[in-house]
């Protein structure tokens, strides 16, 4: 669905995206991780037509999005970091407005489609309230509702859950799930390990501006040990690698210090790999 090559972009002397290549599926939810200012979000800018790339070439199922920018308009959807709602318009009325910038003319069409949004979302019963009575997370499912009112076949969300508490971040998965089962694809930026591990079948860890790895979240654990055991050294925190819960608690047996045995996450693998931690 997304094809990538060879993607870089510079602002001035610095490099933002250092020669990416990158596929991903059709239907599947594929997630960018890394710490802020890794190039996360400036590759997405770049896929939705938002910043200009300085060199490469990206197809968004099988169209240029140099040479075929009104074709992707059409088939992409949109739901940025930071609000884009109008606040002093109701959860409808931001819904007509997205629909007539998407060209939806025929009332009675718009009309429904609004309301299997609102439905979808599960604003309905809110669907008249001015969107700043909204609390955080109404206002992401709102603006998910906007990005998918023409139907997209493709969905990018960067960071769609920051600043949302556990409870309603575990709501946006399960919006998030079920707009995949649907056949949408996702392509989403997040900082949060456990939102990239339950939610993507595939993610790509990105460091400085360029992918250091692309698997599945459970193969990229297994390059760098099942099971983790930390315990502290003089020098600080120190975390130990194992295959299997009987080597790491052999292990953790023969040190004269407390440990801990844990799962090892998807930030054991990028620090492993970067020496960063994805908050940094």
């Amino acid at each position: 669905m997304i094809s990538i090559e060879n993607l870089t972009k510079r602002f001035g002397d610095r490099i933002a995206v250092a020669g990416i290549d990158l596929e991903i599926k059709d239907s599947e939810i594929f997630g960018l991780l890394g710490p802020n200012g890794a190039g996360k979000t400036t590759t997405v800018r770049i896929l939705t037509l938002l910043s200009q790339k300085n060199s490469g070439t990206v197809k968004i199922a099988g169209f240029d999005i140099e040479k075929n920018s009104e074709k992707i308009k059409d088939i992409i959807g949109v739901v940025p970091q930071h609000m884009s709602l109008d606040q002093d318009l109701t959860g409808r009325e931001n819904l007509i407005l997205q629909a007539r910038l998407h060209h939806l003319k025929d009332k009675e069409v718009m009309r429904r489609r609004i309301d299997e949004i609102l439905d979808f979302v599960e604003l309905a019963d809110r669907a008249d309230d001015k969107s700043r009575k909204y609390s955080g997370g109404m206002k992401r499912r709102l603006m998910i509702g906007m990005a998918l009112l023409h139907k997209p076949k493709v969905l990018f969300l960067d960071e769609p859950t920051v600043g949302l508490d556990p409870q309603v971040r575990r709501k946006m998965w399960d919006l998030i799930r079920r707009m995949n089962e649907d056949g949408m694809t996702v392509l989403l930026t997040t900082h949060y390990i456990e939102e990239a591990d339950q939610l993507c079948s595939r993610v790509a860890i990105m460091n400085k501006g360029r992918l250091v790895a692309t698997d599945t979240p459970q193969r990229l654990k297994e390059k760098v040990g099942r099971v983790v055991v930390e315990h502290m050294e003089a020098e600080g925190m120190t975390s130990k690698f194992f295959d299997n819960r009987d080597l790491a608690a052999g292990y953790a047996a023969g040190l004269d210090t407390n440990a801990v045995i844990r799962e090892a996450n998807l930030e054991d693998v990028f620090i492993e790999l970067t020496g960063r931690r994805v908050n940094d």
